[in-house]
């Protein structure tokens, strides 16, 4: 496809690419505390991640990203499910959640939070972001062998609304 067929409309639906990482060792999970002074998820934890960067593959931002966040190598990525974030109707958010095994080493926080390994039943209990039960529990099926899912979210009155196909 030529570089002319790639049309951009600037009045159509804008995404702006994100990646999400679960990565597991040893049955844990490695979460990352959302620092102080980061919104409302401040305090709360998270999987590991960040922006696409121009050029760059969803899966390796992803590895970049949990390699920058955590000083940690990936030793295998899967690419586990497809969120649209659907914020209105100028621009929305897409992110590639990745589930991937750990290599050795010890994880080290920094300033994008506090980083820390979790059994999946302590999860449960933990103050996470709110969608962080659900995506996790498809990357660990993914990770497992289950196919990989798409999801829209939608905020109603402020409310997360999750619809996964």
């Amino acid at each position: 496809m030529s570089l002319a067929g790639q049309r951009l409309d600037p009045e159509r639906y804008q995404v702006v690419p994100r990646t999400l990482v679960f990565g597991f060792r040893d049955g844990r999970v490695l979460l990352e505390r959302v620092p102080p002074g980061r919104g409302a998820w401040a305090g709360r934890w998270n999987g590991v991640g960040g922006h696409v960067e121009r050029g760059e593959s969803p899966a390796a931002a992803a590895r970049r990203e949990f390699h920058e966040e955590t000083g940690l190598t990936l030793t295998a990525l899967r690419l586990a499910g497809q969120v649209i974030v659907d914020l209105g109707p100028t621009a929305g958010i897409g992110i590639s959640v990745f589930a991937g095994r750990v290599g050795q080493g010890q994880a080290r926080g920094g300033e994008e939070g506090e980083l820390a390994w979790f059994s999946m039943d302590e999860v449960q209990s933990a103050p996470t972001v709110e969608d962080v039960p659900v995506l996790l529990a498809r990357a660990r099926a993914c990770l497992d062998g289950d196919p990989p899912f798409t999801a829209v979210y939608r905020y109603d009155d402020g409310r997360l609304s999750i619809v996964i196909d």
